[in-house]
């Protein structure tokens, strides 16, 4: 019997099925393939073999076919591989039957981009998020675990030890417990809503424009908030670095600052669960005043990568948010003609090429008109001066016959101190 060392067991064979009776974006391709072969490196696996299989419609029972099955078993044995990840979505009752023909592990791409989710999670509320997911996925799935119980009494064999008399059975109790945990992770959930809420009023409030960052996932997002705002957050050329939001202050010029946020990345046949999850996250898209759509430029397969995070920009009820196309990586663009027209901006995060024109737009679409005033203030009108503490860019005080104040205002607020804008 060959023995299992953490070698073998991190070693995958991985699987596919491009059939015609599938929608397209839920049959595996051969960059499909690619892009899980890349996942699984970066949840710390090694790809042992590809097997893609061309079909019809998914088997039933083993969703690629016996046939198909003996050959996968047979690559595994040949290759030393301790588990089997399917590109394409499995049922629980699939996933079941493939793990007992196949005597391994076997993941489809849904619970191995959750396990890098779980590896990646820094802060609590990423960890709450990923945790809510993985319940999810589970709870159809313990069905599975004790389905053979449920099966031997239902075809008129005795009841297993444990499941007779009045108690629960295993499964429900397993079932009840992951509910009230779901309910539980969602109550927190929805305080960090609230939170989020909260500093949306202050931020809307106080006038102070939001710009988000999104894109498919490795499209150089971080790099991008980096080379925008200097926040130093690591960017390395791997998928889903970047789990939990991150927010800077980004000046565009001496009378417009705005707050610019990077979010996880996209990426196809993303678990609907995750999706869910992340709303708490990710729902700060609906609300940005702007969203800059970061694209790989070097990427072959830009276009569809595009397609997918617009898909999901619009299952976020974001459809309607101004935006600018962000083509990164310009510098390594293989095509003839690089993209280019209104809302359109070429740049590269890692050089500096194109920054400038990238915050000359964002300007264009975020400056609220704001103007440098000098305000002399009667003293019995010092509220004013509170105001403009809590609602405007303060940058002099100075005390005299008046309080003379020095301040950036928005239209809004020039509208309530005009009466006392001081003029040379």
């Amino acid at each position: 019997m060959t023995e299992h060392t953490e070698e073998t067991v991190n070693r995958a064979v991985l699987v596919g099925l491009s059939a015609h009776s599938l929608p397209r974006e839920d049959c595996a391709t051969d960059s499909s393939l690619e892009e899980l072969s890349a996942l699984l490196e970066t949840a710390g696996g090694v790809c042992a073999g590809v097997v893609l299989q061309q079909k019809d419609s998914p088997d039933p029972r083993t969703f690629i076919g016996e046939g198909k099955v003996a050959e996968v078993k047979a690559l595994a044995e040949a290759q030393d591989a301790g588990m089997v990840v399917f590109d394409n979505a499995l049922s629980p009752s699939q996933q079941r039957a493939l793990s007992e023909d196949l005597g391994l592990a076997v993941l489809d791409r849904s619970a191995l981009i959750l396990d890098i989710f779980a590896q990646r999670a820094r802060t609590r509320e990423g960890r709450l998020q990923v945790e809510l997911a993985q319940y999810k996925y589970l709870l159809p799935r313990l069905t599975g675990m004790w389905g053979h119980l449920v099966r031997q009494t239902a075809s008129g064999g005795k009841s297993p030890i444990g499941t007779r008399g009045p108690g629960e059975t295993q499964l429900e109790t397993d079932r009840r417990h992951i509910r009230r945990k779901i309910a539980k992770l969602e109550e927190e959930l929805e305080q960090v809503r609230r939170v989020r809420a909260t500093q949306r009023q202050r931020r809307e409030k106080n006038e102070v424009p939001v710009a988000a960052i999104v894109g498919y996932t490795n499209a150089g997002k971080s790099t991008l908030l980096n080379a925008l705002t200097g926040a130093g957050i690591p960017a390395n050329n791997r998928l889903f670095d970047t789990l939990d939001t991150t927010t800077r202050s980004l000046v565009i010029s001496d009378t417009c600052t705005v707050l610019i946020s990077d979010t996880v990345g996209f990426i196809r046949k993303l678990p609907h669960h995750l999706v869910e999850a992340f709303k708490a996250t990710l729902e700060e898209l609906a609300f940005a005043d702007l969203i800059l759509h970061v694209i790989d430029a070097s990427n072959p397969e830009w276009r569809d990568q595009a397609a997918v995070v617009e898909g999901l920009i619009a299952e976020l009820g974001a459809s309607q948010t101004p935006r600018i196309d962000v083509f990164n990586k310009s510098d390594l663009y293989t095509g003839d003609i690089m993209p280019h027209g209104a809302g359109i901006v070429s740049v590269s995060a890692k050089t500096g090429r194109g920054l400038d024109q990238l915050l000359a737009a964002v300007g264009k679409q975020l400056d609220q008109g704001a103007r440098r005033v000098t305000l002399h203030i009667p003293y019995d009108r010092g509220g004013l001066v509170d105001m403009l503490y809590r609602e405007a860019k303060v940058e002099a005080v100075d005390y005299g016959e008046t309080v003379e104040v020095t301040a950036v205002c928005t239209p809004k607020i020039l509208g309530r101190v005009e009466a006392f804008l001081w003029s040379s």
